[in-house]
């Protein structure tokens, strides 16, 4: 009589998962921070977008008017299915090309892998679902290195192409414009969840691997020139870094910023990551969440994987969350 083979648990190999195992915000500003605003005495081209507001990508200046955009995100497992976690990487990583409205051309892989621990099938399965996502976005996967590492982690290097002159950028926010938000938080408390107890939400996986393509292009059609995305450092990490290289304070309606189902009732239970409350205390200085409770600053912390678009306009089909304001004492307002 044989015995089926145990269900593998990816997220049992890893210490955390997803975006929540990002270097803290404040830690990672403190050990890039004699790197900004540096450059080769003779640049072979003219870098448009670096390191000074820590934004989702970098972009160059070719001829014709157009830039490349170049980034790279690589993490441990957030789910526990291999094939679901290369589409869940590689839609993190090409969003934030589409964070710089502009479009992923190619990409490579970055793949980590206990070889001596976890079947290399299971990595081919990362890949195939890396590839897949790719593709769906038009973009070339050309190739990629592999390390034997002792946790499982995966993502891509991605070039894109943007016009420079249209290039969405963090530190463009301006006083007087709405927010938007493209798609609804609570990813980091689900899956908090389910690497505690195997429990998935369908609804968090349909999120994280919704490629952000449709929402860039909605927002370069309504002439948006500001926004990020939604990753790990949180909806108000995120925001506190785009209004403060902006110079203004972004106020953010806290009820009408959107969830997914189950998050409310994850974070009661406790299912809430490190990175989610080291989120919470790096913001807590810089904002007023004298308006809502410890729960809910929480949950605007949680930290995301593959998040929406965080723009500074109005978007068909995005919920309005707030607004930008001339700067006040707070960068960051909940109301």
């Amino acid at each position: 009589m044989t015995t089926a083979p145990a269900r593998i648990r990816l997220t049992q190999y890893a210490h955390g998962g997803g975006c929540a195992c990002k270097i803290p915000p404040g830690e990672l500003e403190a050990v890039v921070a004699g790197l900004t605003r540096t450059g080769p005495g003779d640049p072979a081209a003219e870098l448009v977008v670096g390191l000074d507001d820590g934004d989702d990508a970098a972009v160059v200046r070719i001829p014709g008017g157009q830039g490349l955009v170049l980034t790279t995100d690589f993490f441990t497992p957030v789910v526990d299915d291999a094939y679901t976690f290369g589409r869940i990487a590689a839609a993190n990583a090409l969003s934030d090309v589409y964070a710089m409205g502009g479009t992923p051309v190619v990409a490579v892989n970055l793949l980590g892998w206990p070889r001596d621990v976890l079947p290399v099938e299971l990595a081919a399965e990362v890949l195939r679902g890396g590839l897949e996502v790719a593709q769906e976005a038009g973009c070339h996967v050309g190739g990629g290195h592999s390390i034997d590492d002792p946790e499982p982690k995966y993502g891509m290097a991605v070039t894109g192409l943007v016009d420079v002159e249209r290039v969405i950028r963090n530190d463009a926010a301006v006083a007087g414009t709405p927010l938007s938000l493209t798609k609804p938080l609570g990813v980091g408390v689900l899956n908090s969840r389910m690497k505690a107890t195997g429990e998935v939400s369908e609804e968090a996986v349909a999120s994280m691997t919704a490629l952000n393509r449709d929402a860039s292009r909605a927002a370069l059609a309504a002439g948006v020139r500001a926004g990020t995305d939604v990753t790990g450092f949180g909806l108000l990490g995120h925001l506190y870094k785009m209004a403060r290289a902006s110079g203004v304070t972004a106020v953010v309606d806290a009820a009408a910023v959107p969830y997914l189902t189950g998050a409310r009732e994850a974070l009661a239970a406790g299912f809430v990551s490190g990175g989610t409350r080291r989120n919470l205390d790096w913001v807590r200085p810089h904002a007023d969440l004298s308006a809502v409770d410890e729960d809910e600053a929480l949950l605007l912390a949680d930290a995301q994987t593959s998040g929406g678009l965080l723009l500074a306009g109005e978007v068909p089909g995005a919920p309005v969350v707030g607004e930008f304001v001339p700067r006040q004492d707070a960068v960051v307002v909940v109301r």
